[in-house]
């Protein structure tokens, strides 16, 4: 028997479902899941993950060959269920094709929308909607998406901006208008000749008209999104294999941007933020999804709550936002009334947190996808807790739900969020110790000691550290290197002490004879302010408010619930009675390793040592012993 390659779903009934994520990845799971589970989806079907591989394999030409007669039936099927036909002028069907591999990887992989277009199928569209300007506005993104993802039409240079938002900008400009939605019918056709004579011109490449040919193009393009650089950063930072390969599935457009009937946008089943139980997300009316992630235009909050919260943060009136801003919840309340049942739904089938994206074409709603959501160290533990509290999990599923490197983040201080909205990055490093720090920059160890002392906060700025600089790291709120990976001195013993680091900040250059930093052409001098977020390993100019991380009950819950499954207790090293106390508070059940030479480290008892060691006679020996004390 051949290999099945393709999987088709849609009118509630599938091929496959949520167990197939190896074959399927996780965006065509779960799209043949909600299908089964009575969750309107649009039909579509799913081309398998290992086909991702082969073509990789066996190239372009070769995988059509193999895909052709799959592919074209399910087109057939999307057609029959649809009512409609690919390519038709009189009755077109168009379609979307996403990425989607075992792993979520949001925003790593392309996707194109409205494939199908044509300048016929334009024409089509519009005597059968009598919408020109949803039609090419439709258009005008189809050709972009395209021309981006599978003609590769990006900037030539990296100060370049994109060439089709510069276009676009042009066009704006010359029709007298702010947003992109506001064009009129005649510039959104300018907009597409413009686009594909721009296409031509820096490609070389014709723009498909035939849409079968553009659908083979958008199919091996998302194969090839499997090995952009962003999508080879993110599987490394996560630890996802590259034999894993991605699915695309291929679904009917449903259109968000055909009038004020219609909508899109992205919701959570809690917040993925803080872990609290709430509904949470943002909509647009008259609009495709790229629209609420992309930032073109400013979203609304899905339910009230939200809205009243989003309002009072930015101090807009009640009154104004009801008018000018009202939430899904208000504006379009049966719709709402679905999408809230839908949500918690698939949660409780999930039984986790869930991403959910969805689109109201002319009042009725569909699901695009649902995955389990991404989620801060907070959230994790938060949420995790919750479903046991609930009964969606039980307490080893829970535990398993809590990424280890995760739950570093609850240990560490944290940046004020709106003060970190408003602050400028200037240069970035490895991000070798988590947490978050601002201080005055001092070159040196004993400088260090001394502002501290005297009650300021310090950033030590060092090309590299040695054991020498622990007292000075000690007394510092964070560390920047410009040399040294995630393992060196600065990342290991910072991490140690629980302090942050940045590490190989190659940008800057240190003169410790002048006590400054030259970073991108600007130069720092000592007592300058600056901030460091290890977490990411951003560093910013000036002082950024940071807090204390709060440590909730649920975190003490988790780890009850730790010691209550463990088959291996947890013992620290005592380098020093602090470093004791704050490990068997936070459970070590016990001392592991003693390391008395740390004892020395501070303050000048290292130099006394050595004067010990090196000393020719007992006089001497004895002389140089005294020091610590008297220090």
């Amino acid at each position: 028997m051949s290999q099945k390659r393709v999987y088709t779903f849609g009118n509630g009934q599938a091929e496959g479902n949520a167990q197939m994520r190896e074959a399927l990845g996780g965006k065509g799971a779960n799209l043949a899941e909600m299908n089964l589970i009575g969750v309107p989806v649009p039909p579509g079907f799913t081309i398998t993950t290992d086909t991702c591989n082969e073509y990789y394999e066996v190239g372009q030409d070769k995988i059509v060959e193999l895909l052709n007669d799959d592919v074209m039936a399910a087109v057939k099927h999307v057609e029959s269920l649809m009512n409609c036909k690919f390519g038709d002028p009189a009755n077109p069907l168009l379609v979307s094709v996403r990425s989607g591999a075992r792993a979520s990887m949001p925003g790593m992989m392309d996707t194109i929308l409205n494939l199908g277009l044509n300048d016929v199928v334009a024409e089509g569209m519009c005597k059968k909607t009598n919408n020109p300007h949803f039609v090419y506005d439709s258009y005008r993104r189809f050709v972009q998406m395209y021309g981006d993802v599978v003609l590769g039409m990006k900037p030539v240079n990296k100060e370049d901006i994109d060439p089709f938002e510069k276009i676009i900008e042009e066009v704006k400009k010359e029709q007298g208008v702010v947003l992109d939605k506001d064009l009129s019918v005649e510039s959104l056709k300018k907009l597409v000749a413009l686009f594909k004579s721009a296409i031509k011109e820096q490609t070389g490449s014709d723009f498909p008209e035939d849409p079968i040919t553009q659908l083979w193009g958008a199919i091996c393009a998302v194969f090839r999104s499997w090995m952009n650089e962003r999508a080879i950063l993110y599987r490394k930072m996560e630890g996802i294999p590259d034999e894993w390969g991605t699915a695309v599935s291929v679904m009917a457009m449903v259109f968000g941007n055909m009038g004020d009937t219609s909508a899109t946008g992205v919701c959570f089943s809690r917040d993925a933020g803080n872990g609290e139980n709430i509904f949470n997300g943002e909509y647009l009316i008259n609009a495709q999804g790229e629209d609420v992630v992309a930032g073109i235009r400013t979203p609304q909050q899905i339910t009230k709550v939200g809205s009243q919260r989003w309002a009072k943060r930015a101090g807009i009136s009640e009154e104004e936002r009801v008018a000018k801003y009202p939430s899904m919840e208000e504006a379009m309340p049966e719709l709402y009334k679905e999408l809230d049942a839908l949500q918690d739904k698939l949660e409780k089938h999930y039984h986790d947190m869930q991403d959910m994206e969805f689109t109201v074409q002319e009042g009725k709603l569909w699901f695009l996808q649902t995955r389990n959501g991404k989620r801060t160290g907070t959230a994790m533990v938060k949420i995790a807790m919750d479903l046991v509290k609930e009964g969606l999990i039980d307490e080893k599923t829970a535990i398993m739900r809590c990424e280890p490197q995760k739950l570093d983040e609850l240990l560490h201080p944290v940046f004020d969020k709106d003060a970190l909205s408003k602050a400028k990055v200037i240069t970035q490093g490895l991000p070798a110790s988590p947490g978050a720090a601002c201080g005055q920059i001092v070159f040196h160890a004993d400088d260090a000691q001394e502002w501290a002392a005297n009650g300021h906060k310090v950033i030590m700025v060092r090309i590299e550290t040695s054991p020498e600089d622990l007292a000075g790291m000690a007394s510092a709120e964070g560390i920047l290197t410009a040399r040294g990976g995630m393992t060196s001195h600065a990342a290991v013993v910072a991490r140690g002490m629980g302090k942050c680091c940045v590490s190989g900040a190659g940008a800057i250059n240190v003169n410790y004879k002048n006590k400054t930093v030259e970073i991108e052409g600007v130069t720092y001098k000592e007592g300058d302010y600056i901030s460091l977020n290890g977490t990411t390993g951003q560093v910013y100019a000036g002082e950024i408010a940071t807090k204390a991380a709060e440590l909730s009950g649920d975190f003490k819950a988790l780890m009850d619930l730790c010691d209550k499954y463990t088959k291996m207790e947890i013992r620290t090293n005592a380098d020093t009675p602090k470093d004791a106390e704050v490990a068997r508070a936070f459970g070590a059940k016990g001392i592991g390793l003693t390391r008395t030479e740390h004892m020395f480290f501070e303050d000048q008892k290292i130099v006394a040592m050595r004067e010990m060691i090196l000393a020719s006679d007992q006089a001497g020996r004895e002389k140089a012993l005294a020091k610590p004390t008297t220090s």
